[in-house]
This record gives C-alpha cells, structure tokens and sequence, in this order.
C-alpha cells in the first residue's frame, strides 16, 4: 500500500512507507531476528546445566563433563568479570563393523558463561575436572577495610 497515492505525504507516514518497502524486499529476514552465532551460543549453554556454589571464601562452579579430557575443556575470563567455560564433545570414531542403534549423548560445542561478582579474585581461579566433573574455584578478595574516620586538627588562630 503507497501511503503517497491516498494524499497522505508526512514525514511519519513516509517512514512507515520506508519500513513496509524494506520487509517486502527481505520478507525471510527479519529486523528483530537472533544471528546464528547467537542461536548455537544459547543452544549451547542450555545444554551444558551448571550448579554454583558460594563459600565464605570462594566461589565454586561445577560442570558435568562426562568423557572429555582436559585439552577438551577451555576455562577463560573474558572482560575481567565474566568466567567463561566452553569446549567441544567430539563423536567417537566408529569402529569397523559397529553402528549407532541410538545416539541420546549430546555431542558439539557447549558453553556457559558467568558475570563474576566484584568481590571475585580473578587472580586465583583454579579448574580441576575429577570423573568426569569439572570444578572451577573462584576465591574472594578478602573485604575491604572499613575506613577509619579522619580527624582534623583546629587550629586556633
């Protein structure tokens, strides 16, 4: 519908004109629509569940990693708060002879990502992945001392 043909000629109207012309060009893409990098990110950490712990002195992240060997699993701090934990199930090899009646384990990248509260020591994180678990310790930094109150001699002049 030309919006100019009926006599309506405003800016608004004219906008509106833009914006249909626009999504009749690329009906199949949308304005609003995720990229697929952000699909496979969020298919990704849906499947990778993750329990969080908080200690008096750490923080604790423990991921099920049945399978995977540690050159498998990246461990990073991106922007200085946030711990990213990422990697890749990779499909066996098939042997001579033998194939899938059913595949149920997920394979393919998986990730999961974390905002760090402030009080985290990004300086002392340590990874461990033991049958199969992989557990990420966040220490804490210790809390700040409370400001003592500043005294201000009088003078008296």
């Amino acid at each position: 519908m030309d919006f100019r043909l009926m006599g309506i000629d405003t800016p608004l109207f004219h906008t509106l004109q833009h914006l249909m012309d626009a999504a009749g060009e690329d009906s199949d893409k949308s304005v609003n629509a995720p990229s697929r990098n952000y699909v496979r990110d969020a298919k990704a950490m849906a499947a990778t569940p993750a329990d969080v712990k908080e200690y008096p002195n750490s923080y604790v992240f423990v991921v099920d990693m049945p399978g995977l060997k540690s050159g498998d699993i990246k461990v990073q701090v991106e922007d200085d708060n946030v711990l990213l934990i990422s990697g890749e199930r990779k499909r066996e090899e098939e042997k001579e002879g033998a194939k899938y009646i059913r595949m149920e384990r997920r394979i393919g990248k998986f990730m999961r990502k974390f905002t760090l509260p402030e009080n985290a020591n990004t300086d002392a994180i340590s990874a461990v992945c033991q049958d199969g678990v992989l557990t990420v310790t966040v220490q804490k930094l210790p809390p700040p001392e409370p400001k003592k109150p500043k005294t201000i001699e009088v003078k008296i002049g």
